[in-house]
């Protein structure tokens, strides 16, 4: 209750604050034990359901929106995804692959769990909370302090580029995610709205997934 208080009386706590407990759960994942990789993405997903639950009535463009372009971005943004791949070096060490057969054995019942956990997660938590984050709040905000004054379909060059290199760094495939970002900002300026770029950015994710348990590419994970 005291949070959702605290979301509806500031629109910036309402932006960061549920995207800054996300980070901190991820930083945990590992922290106690590879298992821990896994039993913590479990808790960041339920956790951050439970965030955009209480974010809803204050954060009015977290809506989903369904549209052509978003469709085409979202494939799209997953083939540049993979196909980059090859082609590029990576920022940082990859580290151990996320792979549940591995931890819990080849085709158990906990491996297919957090498998499922996983797209599920990337597909419907991961795109509001980031997409609030980065398109609503830190673009409008390096544009102007008063970021609520900043309309969604504003264009400026410098958040549009500062933006795209934050996303971009802080994913192990950085030029994909610089190229994601722009897409997705792209999304947002031209339809006016985050929603269609929640649903590309879930499209992606989804995708993404698919490809990964289908081609056991578990380095994208």
């Amino acid at each position: 209750m005291i949070l959702r208080q605290k979301m509806e009386t500031s629109p910036l706590f309402a932006r960061v604050a549920p995207f800054a407990i996300f980070l901190v759960l991820t930083f945990c994942q590992g922290q106690f034990g590879e298992a821990s990789r896994y039993w913590f993405y479990l808790a960041k997903t339920v956790v951050g359901a439970w965030l955009i639950w209480e974010m809803r009535h204050a954060v009015l463009e977290m809506r989903w929106a369904f549209s052509w372009e978003a469709v085409v971005v979202g494939v799209g943004v997953c083939v540049i995804w993979v196909g980059l791949d090859e082609f590029y070096p990576k920022f940082g060490s990859a580290g151990t692959p996320w792979n549940p057969h591995l931890q819990f054995g080849d085709g158990s019942g906990l491996a297919w769990l957090f498998i499922a956990v996983r797209i599920l997660g990337s597909s419907l938590v991961v795109p509001p909370l980031e997409e609030v984050f980065y398109r609503s709040f830190l673009y409008r905000y390096i544009a102007k302090t008063d970021f609520m004054a900043v309309p969604l379909g504003c264009f400026a060059w410098v958040p549009f580029l500062v933006t795209a290199a934050v996303f971009g760094f802080v994913h192990h495939e950085w030029l994909a995610g610089i190229l994601c970002a722009m897409a997705y900002q792209g999304l947002v300026i031209r339809k006016q709205r985050l929603g269609d770029a929640m649903t590309a950015h879930a499209i992606t994710n989804f995708l993404l997934g698919l490809w990964v348990v289908g081609k056991g590419a578990w380095k994208f994970w």
